[in-house]
């Protein structure tokens, strides 16, 4: 399934540079960190990081371009908690997202969120380098560089930090006023702030190359990611959106070499799933602007082996798919199925396709059978609950999206099919309470109240379903009244 809600692209700097985590693996004693004066307690505790990075999650969810594609979000989740089973002082749980933009970059937030954009798939050309900007990024969030940087330059400026963290609000939701308001706040304080996450950055590197090590990764991936940078850079009259945000000076892709030749080299084997992760996100989410790009990976991989003559053969079907050419991306997906029938990236393409093609049914059969293999898989269960709605079987897409809704209450994508299932079936209040969810999430706290509101008048006066509807409209107010403090 290909959800992607598309909204205006908002300016994320990497003051968004951040951290926290989960059970840790304990790490080699080299990467034990010398105390540098602070450990961030005195301005954040980390329950102050969470309810921060709740509410930016909510902005950017909002304001910017986030994919919520369940096959790669699976994948990079995957991905990334390797890492962080691998990585030192994790403290809160990690969760990892994809924003759609062509400019290559990646930044790491209060509460443990990581987001990165769907052009790394493009660059990357190897796990190891994908996993090398997830590991930096992670080592961000443990050593709590951002609340270290509030804590400096509170000591330093205090007023004029507090203008910036509301500045830095208003920039995420798009509005001219934010960037204004940006542009004065930093003046006086952006050479020290440069200053400091140049710091940051090497430490990164170090902290995150003995994760990617030991999480079975080849070290080498890091210099490597950095060289492409480089060469970008060094062939380009802009340098990359993420060397603004991370810079890069000789200095720091040296050491990350030599740090590199210093650890065992690794040669894991080739990642099928990242080969089909880098087709998926290239194929479906590049646009008409990197086409090029896609259609020369495809010729790349068409020339190797057996498992990158799939991966061209699905960026292949889905390009069909998305210029609605449906039979033919499904004459090749029935030939991959049929070499790999239990692949998840197989079928969740080929159920867009069979809806397509009005094959509803047999989308739904097929989804069917892949959860009785797979009972607890998440991308077949959110796939079944769109098949459902399609094939007109509203009860059972209203069941298994209520299943998926309860375990993963901070997917958006579930909470509308479960709206779109309430409505098509004609249960306004499940699906004004399910809307409310969706809202919520989204930031849109006041069209939550409201929908559930509604939903609570429309209610039997005096039942469980009025008394629950309330109850949430309170909890939502509460919610609101706690990320006040961060507007």
């Amino acid at each position: 399934m290909n959800t992607f809600l598309k909204k205006p692209l908002a300016v994320l700097l990497s003051l968004a540079l951040t951290f926290p985590v989960l059970p840790a693996a304990q790490a080699a004693v080299e990467d034990a960190l010398p105390e540098i004066g602070t450990t961030a307690g005195g301005t954040l505790s980390i329950g102050q990081e969470n309810l921060m990075g709740d509410f930016y999650l909510r902005m950017i969810r909002s304001s910017s371009p986030m994919v919520y594609d369940p096959v790669l979000l699976q994948y990079i989740n995957n991905l990334g908690q390797r890492l962080v089973s691998n990585a030192d002082s994790v403290k809160t749980p990690f969760n990892f997202f994809l924003i759609a933009n062509p400019n290559i970059n990646a930044f790491a937030f209060f509460g443990g969120n990581v987001v990165l954009h769907t052009s790394l798939f493009r660059y990357s050309l190897t796990e190891s380098e994908l996993a090398s900007v997830m590991a930096h990024e992670i080592a961000h969030v443990t050593q709590r560089h951002l609340a270290r940087m509030m804590e400096d330059q509170q000591n330093k400026a205090p007023l004029a930090w507090a203008a910036t963290l509301g500045s830095i609000l208003l920039l995420m939701t798009g509005t001219p006023v934010g960037a204004a308001a940006m542009t004065s706040t930093m003046a006086g304080i952006q050479q020290n702030m440069i200053s400091f996450t140049q710091s940051n950055e090497q430490e990164a590197d170090r902290i995150g190359m003995g994760t990617l090590s030991r999480a079975g990764f080849d070290p080498q991936g890091m210099p490597d990611f950095m060289t492409i940078m480089v060469d970008m850079s060094r062939y380009s009259s802009k340098p990359p959106e993420m060397l603004l945000t991370h810079p890069l000076p000789d200095s720091r892709l040296a050491d990350a070499r030599s740090r590199a030749g210093q650890m065992p080299r690794k040669n894991p084997p080739q990642s099928f799933d990242f080969l089909l992760a880098r087709a998926r996100a290239m194929a479906m989410y590049g646009g008409q602007p990197l086409r090029n790009a896609t259609d020369q990976m495809i010729d790349n991989y068409s020339k190797g082996n057996s498992k990158e003559q799939m991966a061209a053969d699905y960026a292949r079907a889905i390009l069909l798919y998305r210029d609605n050419k449906y039979e033919p991306a499904s004459q090749i997906l029935s030939k991959l199925l049929a070499a790999d029938p239990d692949n998840v990236w197989f079928i969740d393409v080929m159920t867009d396709v069979d809806i397509g093609l009005n094959r509803t049914s047999q989308a739904v059969t097929r989804l069917e059978n892949a959860l009785k293999r797979e009972p607890g898989n998440s991308v077949y269960q959110i796939n079944l609950g769109n098949a459902y709605i399609q094939n007109k079987q509203y009860d059972k897409a209203t069941k298994i999206l209520r299943n998926y809704t309860f375990d993963h209450p901070a997917d958006p994508s579930g909470w509308d099919l479960l709206a779109e299932a309430g409505g098509k079936a004609g249960r306004r209040t499940d699906e004004l309470a399910a809307r409310a969810e969706y809202q919520n999430l989204m930031g849109n706290f006041d069209g939550a109240i409201r929908s559930l509101t509604e939903a609570a008048r429309q209610a039997k006066p005096g039942s469980y379903d009025q008394a629950r509807y309330d109850a949430r409209i309170d909890q939502i107010r509460q919610l609101q009244l706690q990320f006040k403090q961060f507007k």
